[in-house]
Protein backbone atom coordinates (compact mmCIF):
# COMPACT_ATOMS: atom_id res chain seq x y z
CA UNK A 1 0.00 0.00 0.00
CA UNK A 2 1.89 2.85 -1.30
CA UNK A 3 0.63 6.42 -0.99
CA UNK A 4 3.08 8.70 -2.78
CA UNK A 5 3.36 11.42 -5.43
CA UNK A 6 5.18 11.52 -9.11
CA UNK A 7 5.07 13.79 -12.01
CA UNK A 8 2.69 13.50 -14.40
CA UNK A 9 5.38 13.74 -16.84
CA UNK A 10 5.60 10.39 -16.78
CA UNK A 11 1.70 9.57 -17.14
CA UNK A 12 0.53 8.82 -20.81
CA UNK A 13 -2.60 10.32 -22.16
CA UNK A 14 -5.08 7.15 -21.97
CA UNK A 15 -3.51 6.97 -18.16
CA UNK A 16 -4.15 10.71 -17.58
CA UNK A 17 -7.79 10.16 -18.73
CA UNK A 18 -8.31 7.42 -16.03
CA UNK A 19 -7.78 10.20 -13.75
CA UNK A 20 -9.88 12.82 -15.36
CA UNK A 21 -12.51 10.52 -16.11
CA UNK A 22 -12.46 8.53 -12.71
CA UNK A 23 -11.33 10.93 -9.94
CA UNK A 24 -14.67 10.53 -8.50
CA UNK A 25 -16.03 7.10 -8.95
CA UNK A 26 -12.86 5.47 -6.83
CA UNK A 27 -11.03 6.06 -3.51
CA UNK A 28 -8.01 5.90 -5.16
CA UNK A 29 -6.41 5.69 -8.61
CA UNK A 30 -2.64 4.38 -9.11
CA UNK A 31 -2.02 7.12 -11.98
CA UNK A 32 1.80 6.82 -12.80
CA UNK A 33 4.63 4.09 -12.12
CA UNK A 34 8.28 4.60 -12.11
CA UNK A 35 10.41 1.88 -10.58
CA UNK A 36 9.52 0.69 -7.43
CA UNK A 37 6.97 3.42 -6.40
CA UNK A 38 3.72 4.51 -7.32
CA UNK A 39 0.83 8.10 -7.54
CA UNK A 40 -2.63 7.53 -6.10
CA UNK A 41 -4.50 10.27 -5.59
CA UNK A 42 -6.13 9.98 -3.08
CA UNK A 43 -10.26 11.06 -2.10
CA UNK A 44 -11.01 12.37 1.22
CA UNK A 45 -12.25 8.90 2.63
CA UNK A 46 -9.21 7.44 1.63
CA UNK A 47 -7.15 10.13 3.80
CA UNK A 48 -9.55 9.55 6.87
CA UNK A 49 -8.61 6.23 6.87
CA UNK A 50 -4.60 6.90 6.22
CA UNK A 51 -4.77 9.16 9.35
CA UNK A 52 -7.28 6.90 11.72
CA UNK A 53 -5.71 6.20 14.70
CA UNK A 54 -7.42 2.72 14.42
CA UNK A 55 -5.45 1.56 11.12
CA UNK A 56 -2.20 2.60 12.27
CA UNK A 57 0.03 3.45 9.03
CA UNK A 58 2.63 5.36 9.23
CA UNK A 59 3.76 7.37 6.75
CA UNK A 60 7.63 7.37 5.78
CA UNK A 61 9.61 10.67 4.12
CA UNK A 62 9.17 9.02 0.61
CA UNK A 63 5.39 9.38 1.05
CA UNK A 64 2.92 12.48 -0.14
CA UNK A 65 -0.43 12.71 0.20
CA UNK A 66 -2.94 15.37 -1.78
CA UNK A 67 -5.13 16.07 1.55
CA UNK A 68 -4.26 17.78 4.86
CA UNK A 69 -5.26 15.00 7.59
CA UNK A 70 -8.58 17.88 9.19
CA UNK A 71 -9.19 19.81 5.80
CA UNK A 72 -12.67 19.82 6.86
CA UNK A 73 -11.84 22.53 9.39
CA UNK A 74 -12.24 25.13 5.81
CA UNK A 75 -14.11 22.47 3.10
CA UNK A 76 -17.39 21.97 5.41
CA UNK A 77 -19.55 24.50 5.12
CA UNK A 78 -19.90 25.18 9.01
CA UNK A 79 -16.42 24.47 9.83
CA UNK A 80 -15.44 27.06 7.44
CA UNK A 81 -17.78 29.72 9.14
CA UNK A 82 -16.75 28.95 12.24
CA UNK A 83 -13.21 28.91 12.47
CA UNK A 84 -13.83 32.44 10.03
CA UNK A 85 -16.13 34.19 13.28
CA UNK A 86 -13.33 32.68 15.58
CA UNK A 87 -10.73 34.67 13.59
CA UNK A 88 -12.49 37.83 13.75
CA UNK A 89 -13.07 37.51 17.76
CA UNK A 90 -9.11 36.70 18.17
CA UNK A 91 -8.35 39.82 16.02
CA UNK A 92 -10.73 41.92 17.87
CA UNK A 93 -8.89 40.95 20.92
CA UNK A 94 -5.51 41.54 19.97
CA UNK A 95 -6.86 45.14 18.93
CA UNK A 96 -5.75 44.38 15.28
CA UNK A 97 -6.88 47.27 13.00
CA UNK A 98 -8.34 44.28 10.61
CA UNK A 99 -11.07 43.45 13.14
CA UNK A 100 -12.24 47.11 12.79
CA UNK A 101 -15.73 47.97 12.50
CA UNK A 102 -18.15 50.64 10.92
CA UNK A 103 -20.44 52.55 12.75
CA UNK A 104 -23.07 49.67 11.82
CA UNK A 105 -21.30 47.04 13.82
CA UNK A 106 -20.06 45.19 10.47
CA UNK A 107 -16.61 44.20 10.05
CA UNK A 108 -14.58 46.72 7.76
CA UNK A 109 -12.21 43.97 6.21
CA UNK A 110 -13.23 40.95 7.33
CA UNK A 111 -16.93 40.87 6.30
CA UNK A 112 -16.57 38.77 3.51
CA UNK A 113 -18.98 35.40 4.12
CA UNK A 114 -22.89 36.14 4.19
CA UNK A 115 -24.03 36.06 7.66
CA UNK A 116 -24.64 32.17 8.42
CA UNK A 117 -26.29 30.20 11.03
CA UNK A 118 -25.86 26.47 11.71
CA UNK A 119 -29.11 24.24 12.48
CA UNK A 120 -30.77 23.17 14.13
CA UNK A 121 -28.27 24.51 16.25
CA UNK A 122 -28.52 28.39 16.20
CA UNK A 123 -32.27 27.82 14.78
CA UNK A 124 -33.55 30.70 17.13
CA UNK A 125 -30.45 32.97 16.28
CA UNK A 126 -31.48 32.67 12.74
CA UNK A 127 -35.15 33.37 13.75
CA UNK A 128 -34.39 36.29 14.97
CA UNK A 129 -31.74 37.57 12.63
CA UNK A 130 -35.03 36.93 9.98
CA UNK A 131 -37.40 39.16 11.68
CA UNK A 132 -35.28 41.85 11.37
CA UNK A 133 -35.91 41.72 7.49
CA UNK A 134 -38.68 39.25 7.18
CA UNK A 135 -38.65 40.00 2.87
CA UNK A 136 -35.15 38.51 2.98
CA UNK A 137 -34.32 35.50 1.26
CA UNK A 138 -32.10 32.49 2.60
CA UNK A 139 -30.15 30.01 1.35
CA UNK A 140 -29.90 26.12 3.00
CA UNK A 141 -27.33 23.52 2.20
CA UNK A 142 -26.50 20.75 3.59
CA UNK A 143 -23.09 20.63 5.74
CA UNK A 144 -21.27 17.45 4.35
CA UNK A 145 -22.54 17.74 0.31
CA UNK A 146 -21.45 19.39 -2.33
CA UNK A 147 -22.50 19.53 -6.26
CA UNK A 148 -25.21 21.14 -5.23
CA UNK A 149 -27.28 17.95 -3.58
CA UNK A 150 -29.71 19.05 -1.01
CA UNK A 151 -29.84 22.76 -1.79
CA UNK A 152 -33.02 24.86 -1.53
CA UNK A 153 -34.23 28.59 -1.13
CA UNK A 154 -36.25 30.07 1.63
CA UNK A 155 -38.03 33.13 2.22
CA UNK A 156 -40.59 31.84 5.08
CA UNK A 157 -39.61 30.58 8.56
CA UNK A 158 -43.17 27.89 7.57
CA UNK A 159 -40.53 26.34 5.27
CA UNK A 160 -38.01 25.29 7.76
CA UNK A 161 -39.98 24.19 10.69
CA UNK A 162 -38.88 20.90 11.02
CA UNK A 163 -35.30 22.68 12.23
CA UNK A 164 -37.41 24.20 15.03
CA UNK A 165 -37.40 22.95 18.69
CA UNK A 166 -40.40 20.97 19.68
CA UNK A 167 -41.83 23.82 22.33
CA UNK A 168 -43.28 21.19 24.99
CA UNK A 169 -40.44 18.71 25.29
CA UNK A 170 -37.31 21.39 24.53
CA UNK A 171 -35.72 18.58 22.00
CA UNK A 172 -35.78 18.46 17.94
CA UNK A 173 -38.61 17.37 16.55
CA UNK A 174 -37.12 14.20 15.41
CA UNK A 175 -33.78 12.02 14.34
CA UNK A 176 -34.24 12.77 10.60
CA UNK A 177 -34.75 16.55 10.90
CA UNK A 178 -31.35 16.56 12.51
CA UNK A 179 -29.20 16.68 9.96
CA UNK A 180 -26.81 19.36 10.02
CA UNK A 181 -27.48 22.52 7.61
CA UNK A 182 -25.88 26.29 7.29
CA UNK A 183 -28.26 28.58 6.59
CA UNK A 184 -26.80 31.43 4.62
CA UNK A 185 -28.25 34.84 3.86
CA UNK A 186 -29.13 34.93 0.04
CA UNK A 187 -27.20 37.30 -2.08
CA UNK A 188 -29.99 38.41 -4.00
CA UNK A 189 -27.97 40.92 -5.89
CA UNK A 190 -25.55 39.29 -7.62
CA UNK A 191 -23.15 41.00 -10.89
CA UNK A 192 -25.23 39.59 -14.18
CA UNK A 193 -23.34 38.47 -17.56
CA UNK A 194 -25.83 38.24 -20.07
CA UNK A 195 -28.68 38.77 -17.27
CA UNK A 196 -27.11 35.32 -15.60
CA UNK A 197 -25.95 34.53 -12.39
CA UNK A 198 -22.31 33.26 -12.43
CA UNK A 199 -19.69 32.19 -9.90
CA UNK A 200 -15.95 32.21 -9.84
CA UNK A 201 -13.94 28.16 -9.02
CA UNK A 202 -10.41 29.45 -8.45
CA UNK A 203 -8.00 26.97 -7.41
CA UNK A 204 -5.45 27.40 -4.70
CA UNK A 205 -2.83 25.31 -3.76
CA UNK A 206 -1.19 25.23 -0.06
CA UNK A 207 1.87 23.31 0.77
CA UNK A 208 2.42 24.17 4.14
CA UNK A 209 0.12 25.60 7.02
CA UNK A 210 2.56 26.60 9.20
CA UNK A 211 4.25 29.19 8.11
CA UNK A 212 1.60 29.51 5.57
CA UNK A 213 2.58 29.32 2.18
CA UNK A 214 0.21 29.09 -0.78
CA UNK A 215 -0.54 29.69 -4.76
CA UNK A 216 -3.12 31.01 -6.78
CA UNK A 217 -4.06 29.41 -9.80
CA UNK A 218 -4.03 31.55 -12.97
CA UNK A 219 -6.91 29.52 -15.12
CA UNK A 220 -9.76 29.53 -12.85
CA UNK A 221 -13.01 29.96 -14.80
CA UNK A 222 -16.72 31.06 -14.60
CA UNK A 223 -19.59 28.94 -14.14
CA UNK A 224 -22.85 30.26 -15.46
CA UNK A 225 -26.41 29.19 -15.08
CA UNK A 226 -28.29 28.28 -17.99
CA UNK A 227 -31.51 30.53 -17.38
CA UNK A 228 -31.35 34.17 -16.77
CA UNK A 229 -31.51 35.39 -13.33
CA UNK A 230 -34.56 36.89 -11.52
CA UNK A 231 -34.46 37.98 -7.52
CA UNK A 232 -39.01 37.10 -8.14
CA UNK A 233 -39.97 34.76 -5.68
CA UNK A 234 -42.04 32.57 -7.91
CA UNK A 235 -38.81 31.34 -9.12
CA UNK A 236 -37.00 30.48 -5.39
CA UNK A 237 -37.06 26.66 -6.72
CA UNK A 238 -36.11 27.09 -10.16
CA UNK A 239 -32.11 25.90 -9.18
CA UNK A 240 -31.36 26.97 -13.12
CA UNK A 241 -31.42 30.60 -12.03
CA UNK A 242 -29.68 30.25 -8.76
CA UNK A 243 -27.07 27.47 -8.68
CA UNK A 244 -23.86 27.43 -10.82
CA UNK A 245 -22.61 24.10 -10.30
CA UNK A 246 -22.37 22.23 -13.40
CA UNK A 247 -23.82 18.82 -11.88
CA UNK A 248 -27.18 20.80 -11.55
CA UNK A 249 -27.23 23.01 -15.09
CA UNK A 250 -26.02 19.79 -17.35
CA UNK A 251 -29.44 18.71 -16.86
CA UNK A 252 -30.99 21.92 -18.09
CA UNK A 253 -32.72 22.13 -21.93
CA UNK A 254 -30.55 25.32 -22.25
CA UNK A 255 -26.93 23.41 -21.35
CA UNK A 256 -24.27 24.11 -23.74
CA UNK A 257 -22.06 21.46 -24.00
CA UNK A 258 -19.21 23.01 -26.57
CA UNK A 259 -18.67 25.35 -23.53
CA UNK A 260 -19.97 23.96 -21.03
CA UNK A 261 -21.59 27.54 -19.56
CA UNK A 262 -17.96 28.32 -18.67
CA UNK A 263 -16.09 31.54 -19.04
CA UNK A 264 -12.04 31.96 -18.32
CA UNK A 265 -10.94 34.64 -15.59
CA UNK A 266 -8.98 36.31 -17.97
CA UNK A 267 -12.16 36.89 -19.94
CA UNK A 268 -13.78 38.46 -17.30
CA UNK A 269 -11.08 40.20 -16.54
CA UNK A 270 -11.39 41.74 -19.83
CA UNK A 271 -14.97 42.12 -19.68
CA UNK A 272 -14.87 44.13 -16.30
CA UNK A 273 -12.28 46.28 -17.43
CA UNK A 274 -13.54 47.05 -20.76
CA UNK A 275 -17.18 47.51 -19.20
CA UNK A 276 -16.42 48.78 -15.32
CA UNK A 277 -12.56 50.36 -15.61
CA UNK A 278 -9.11 48.58 -14.96
CA UNK A 279 -8.68 50.21 -11.55
CA UNK A 280 -11.90 48.94 -10.05
CA UNK A 281 -11.29 44.98 -12.17
CA UNK A 282 -7.86 45.46 -10.30
CA UNK A 283 -9.43 45.87 -7.01
CA UNK A 284 -11.67 43.26 -7.09
CA UNK A 285 -9.22 40.59 -8.00
CA UNK A 286 -6.73 41.78 -5.21
CA UNK A 287 -10.09 41.77 -2.75
CA UNK A 288 -10.16 37.98 -3.99
CA UNK A 289 -6.93 37.27 -3.36
CA UNK A 290 -7.34 38.79 0.47
CA UNK A 291 -10.25 37.00 1.48
CA UNK A 292 -8.69 33.69 0.14
CA UNK A 293 -5.58 34.16 2.18
CA UNK A 294 -7.64 35.39 5.52
CA UNK A 295 -9.88 31.93 5.15
CA UNK A 296 -6.25 30.21 4.81
CA UNK A 297 -4.94 32.31 8.44
CA UNK A 298 -8.69 31.54 9.84
CA UNK A 299 -8.06 28.20 9.88
CA UNK A 300 -4.04 27.74 10.23
CA UNK A 301 -3.86 27.26 13.89
CA UNK A 302 -6.40 24.71 14.19
CA UNK A 303 -5.33 22.66 10.71
CA UNK A 304 -3.13 19.26 11.40
CA UNK A 305 0.00 20.57 9.29
CA UNK A 306 1.32 17.19 8.47
CA UNK A 307 4.66 17.76 6.54
CA UNK A 308 3.63 14.50 3.91
CA UNK A 309 0.48 16.74 2.80
CA UNK A 310 -0.68 19.22 0.23
CA UNK A 311 -3.83 20.30 -0.79
CA UNK A 312 -5.33 21.95 -4.03
CA UNK A 313 -8.55 23.59 -2.76
CA UNK A 314 -11.61 24.66 -4.99
CA UNK A 315 -12.78 28.24 -3.61
CA UNK A 316 -16.23 29.61 -5.16
CA UNK A 317 -16.18 33.31 -5.05
CA UNK A 318 -19.37 34.96 -5.79
CA UNK A 319 -19.46 38.84 -7.02
CA UNK A 320 -22.28 40.88 -6.49
CA UNK A 321 -23.25 43.88 -8.53
CA UNK A 322 -21.17 46.21 -6.40
CA UNK A 323 -18.35 44.03 -7.10
CA UNK A 324 -17.92 42.98 -3.91
CA UNK A 325 -16.78 39.80 -3.67
CA UNK A 326 -18.20 36.89 -0.98
CA UNK A 327 -16.82 33.35 -0.14
CA UNK A 328 -19.25 30.99 -0.58
CA UNK A 329 -17.19 27.99 -0.17
CA UNK A 330 -14.34 26.09 -0.64
CA UNK A 331 -13.85 22.36 -1.81
CA UNK A 332 -11.65 20.06 -0.31
CA UNK A 333 -11.76 17.79 -3.71
CA UNK A 334 -12.59 19.79 -6.56
CA UNK A 335 -14.01 18.32 -9.61
CA UNK A 336 -11.62 16.62 -12.05
CA UNK A 337 -13.55 15.49 -14.31
CA UNK A 338 -14.19 17.40 -17.99
CA UNK A 339 -17.24 18.87 -19.19
CA UNK A 340 -15.52 20.78 -22.42
CA UNK A 341 -12.50 20.12 -24.44
CA UNK A 342 -10.83 23.50 -22.46
CA UNK A 343 -12.21 21.93 -19.69
CA UNK A 344 -10.03 18.52 -20.31
CA UNK A 345 -6.86 20.66 -21.21
CA UNK A 346 -7.19 23.45 -18.01
CA UNK A 347 -7.68 20.23 -15.47
CA UNK A 348 -4.59 18.27 -17.14
CA UNK A 349 -2.49 21.39 -17.01
CA UNK A 350 -4.02 22.08 -12.92
CA UNK A 351 -3.03 18.46 -11.93
CA UNK A 352 0.60 18.28 -13.77
CA UNK A 353 1.69 21.84 -11.90
CA UNK A 354 0.42 20.84 -8.95
CA UNK A 355 2.57 18.08 -8.67
CA UNK A 356 5.53 20.19 -10.19
CA UNK A 357 5.28 22.16 -7.07
CA UNK A 358 4.94 19.16 -4.13
CA UNK A 359 7.49 16.81 -6.03
CA UNK A 360 9.81 19.19 -7.84
CA UNK A 361 12.00 17.81 -10.54
CA UNK A 362 10.13 14.45 -10.75
CA UNK A 363 12.45 13.25 -8.06
CA UNK A 364 11.50 10.70 -5.39
CA UNK A 365 8.91 12.85 -2.92
CA UNK A 366 11.22 13.63 0.49
CA UNK A 367 8.69 15.25 3.27
CA UNK A 368 11.28 17.06 4.94
CA UNK A 369 12.18 19.10 2.00
CA UNK A 370 11.31 23.37 2.68
CA UNK A 371 8.53 23.16 0.23
CA UNK A 372 9.53 26.05 -1.60
CA UNK A 373 10.08 25.41 -4.97
CA UNK A 374 11.93 27.18 -7.57
CA UNK A 375 9.80 30.13 -9.90
CA UNK A 376 10.77 28.26 -13.08
CA UNK A 377 8.81 25.04 -11.88
CA UNK A 378 5.41 26.92 -10.79
CA UNK A 379 3.38 26.89 -14.24
CA UNK A 380 0.44 28.44 -14.11
CA UNK A 381 0.62 28.78 -10.22
CA UNK A 382 1.75 32.50 -8.67
CA UNK A 383 2.79 32.98 -5.22
CA UNK A 384 -0.28 34.25 -3.06
CA UNK A 385 0.95 34.44 -0.22
CA UNK A 386 4.15 33.53 1.76
CA UNK A 387 4.40 33.97 5.49
CA UNK A 388 8.48 33.60 6.56
CA UNK A 389 8.66 36.11 3.32
CA UNK A 390 5.75 38.54 4.66
CA UNK A 391 7.12 37.91 8.36
CA UNK A 392 10.49 39.08 6.99
CA UNK A 393 9.50 42.47 5.66
CA UNK A 394 9.23 43.73 9.72
CA UNK A 395 9.60 46.97 10.33
CA UNK A 396 7.58 48.26 7.21
CA UNK A 397 4.79 46.28 8.87
CA UNK A 398 1.92 47.22 11.62
CA UNK A 399 3.21 44.79 14.53
CA UNK A 400 -0.38 44.79 15.60
CA UNK A 401 -1.61 43.26 12.69
CA UNK A 402 -1.38 39.03 12.43
CA UNK A 403 -1.97 39.11 8.88
CA UNK A 404 1.17 41.14 8.10
CA UNK A 405 -1.15 43.68 6.38
CA UNK A 406 -0.25 47.62 5.98
CA UNK A 407 -3.48 49.36 7.35
CA UNK A 408 -3.55 53.47 6.56
CA UNK A 409 -6.17 55.59 7.18
CA UNK A 410 -9.40 54.38 8.89
CA UNK A 411 -11.32 52.98 6.10
CA UNK A 412 -8.57 52.29 3.71
CA UNK A 413 -6.68 49.38 3.34
CA UNK A 414 -2.96 50.55 1.79
CA UNK A 415 -2.69 48.09 -1.37
CA UNK A 416 -1.20 47.81 -3.99
CA UNK A 417 -3.98 47.49 -6.32
CA UNK A 418 -2.51 46.54 -9.82
CA UNK A 419 -0.18 43.50 -8.38
CA UNK A 420 -2.42 40.99 -6.86
CA UNK A 421 0.81 39.35 -6.56
CA UNK A 422 2.30 41.78 -4.96
CA UNK A 423 0.10 43.23 -2.64
CA UNK A 424 1.19 45.59 0.55
CA UNK A 425 -1.08 43.19 2.56
CA UNK A 426 1.46 40.20 2.01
Amino acid sequence: FRIMAGKVKWVTDIEKSVLINNFEKRGWIQVAENEDWNFYWMSVQTIRNVFSVETGYRLSDDQIVNHFPNHYELTRKDLMVKNIKRYRKELEKEGSPLAEKDENGKYIYLDFVPVTFMLPADYNLFVEEFRKNPSSTWIMKPCGKAQGKGIFLINKLSQIKKWSRDSKTSSFVSQSSKEAYVISLYINNPLLIGGKKFDLRLYVLVSTYRPLRCYMYKLGFCRFCTVKYTPSTSELDNMFVHLTNVAIQKHGDDYNHIHGGKWTVSNLRLYLESTRGKEVTNKLFDEIHWIIVQSLKAVAPVMNNDKHCFECYGYDIIIDDKLKPWLIEVNASPSLTSSTANDRILKYNLINDTLNIAVPNGEIPDCKWNKSPPKEVLGNYEVLYDEEMAQGDGPERDPRSRSGQSTGAKGNRARDLGKPVLTTWK
